[in-house]
């Protein structure tokens, strides 16, 4: 018998000041068995730096031809394609080639830096991806907001975002190691 996966609402609140965006979100995550409260917090404050009414999650883990979120126009062309992870060369490139903007979040700590070591040169002409890595420890305090139903609030401002739950907030910022991050 398959596992099925765990089901997750967030009601997530927006005040972007750096986009003008301000919106609330009534959002349906769905962690599948070998993913982590820590990777599926970080696709939720993925969707917070880059929230719009287009923004969607996808399959995610189980399509490989699919990036955790994308936003499509109207002609159902890829605006914004966001990945999480360490993905080979190929996956980026045919992203790239799909996708207006790319944006990479690496997470891991160690495994991330070794991954980036290998993998900077081969991608660096890719010029609509942007990577970020998330350190271990925002992770770790991200989990802490985990809960099946979440009341959230995402502020972000200068280039920064703070997530609140009821009893605390995380600072959520990471280091770019390609790119523009102020092309969100």
């Amino acid at each position: 018998m398959a596992l099925k996966a765990t089901i997750f609402k967030a009601d997530l609140d927006i005040s972007d000041m750096d986009r003008g965006y301000y919106a609330s979100h009534s959002l349906t995550l769905a962690r599948h068995p070998s993913e982590t409260d820590e990777r599926m917090m970080l696709r939720l404050a993925v969707f917070a730096l880059h929230a719009s009414e287009r923004l969607a999650f996808t399959k995610g883990l189980i399509a490989d031809d699919e990036p955790e979120l994308w936003q499509k126009n109207y002609g159902d062309e890829i605006e914004l394609w966001i990945d999480l992870g360490e993905p080979d060369e190929k996956r980026l490139k045919k992203a790239c080639a799909r996708a207006d903007r790319v944006w990479l979040y690496c997470y891991g700590g160690r495994a991330a830096d070794v991954w980036w070591q290998g993998m900077q040169s081969k991608i660096s002409r890719l010029e609509n991806l942007t990577v970020i890595s998330i350190p271990p420890d925002t992770l770790a305090q991200l989990t802490t907001l985990t809960q099946r139903g979440m009341q959230l609030q995402a502020t972000i401002q200068d280039g920064q975002l703070w997530l609140a739950g009821p009893a605390h907030s995380v600072l959520v910022e990471g280091e770019v190691w390609q790119g523009d991050a102020e092309r969100r």
